[in-house]
């Protein structure tokens, strides 16, 4: 009993002396904060401790590299445009954005245009397919016939299919590009 009151009241001893002697975190990262040295270079750095709170921030100079425009091989041309006369930097753009109307519109024509062809297709196998099944004597004299038309036209489906499918695809990735030329479709009604 005497060896275990011992031991608690060496327990607690060092408790008291760890917990006295350890420094908090916050305490931590002021004093680091304070010990860390200023950059040297000639920007200014930005961070939560010397943001402005009361000022606007404001931007000098030529936009980033990375513009809309960066895509297209005559923005530079367009640019300058852009920086001496703005009523034909208003027009350019309107131009750059009906061509991007006229492409988007004629992708979807495409799309529709194999989208029927593809249901005209599978309405007209049902079609054949009620007949075939509807007659079980035609059935039976025509099932090598049937096989043949069948396969036949589950790959024209196919084909179809992967058709529609990659004008779908080349359809977002146009509407992509013309996003990132900053060109904004009103209306999504493509899906």
């Amino acid at each position: 009993m005497k060896h275990m009151k011992h031991m608690a009241i060496g327990t607690l001893l060092l408790l008291g002396v760890g917990g006295a002697a350890a420094q908090s975190l916050g305490d931590y990262a002021r004093a680091a904060r304070k010990s860390k040295v200023a950059p040297s270079s000639t920007s200014r750095h930005f961070d939560n401790d010397n943001l402005p709170t009361g000022e606007n921030l404001s931007v000098v100079g030529p936009p980033p590299a990375g513009d809309a425009n960066a895509g297209n091989a005559n923005s530079a041309p367009a640019m300058r445009a852009a920086a001496v006369d703005p009523a034909a930097a208003a027009a350019e753009r309107q131009k750059t954005a009906d061509e991007w109307k006229t492409k988007l519109d004629k992708q979807k024509e495409k799309i529709d245009s194999l989208n029927h062809e593809l249901d005209l297709d599978q309405r007209e196998y049902r079609l054949r397919a009620a007949a075939m099944y509807g007659d079980a004597g035609s059935r039976l004299r025509n099932a090598a016939q049937w096989d043949k038309e069948d396969t036949q036209y589950k790959n024209d489906v196919d084909g179809k299919q992967k058709a529609l499918d990659a004008a779908r695809q080349e359809l977002d990735e146009m509407q992509e590009q013309a996003h990132k030329a900053g060109i904004v479709e009103k209306d999504n009604d493509n899906k």
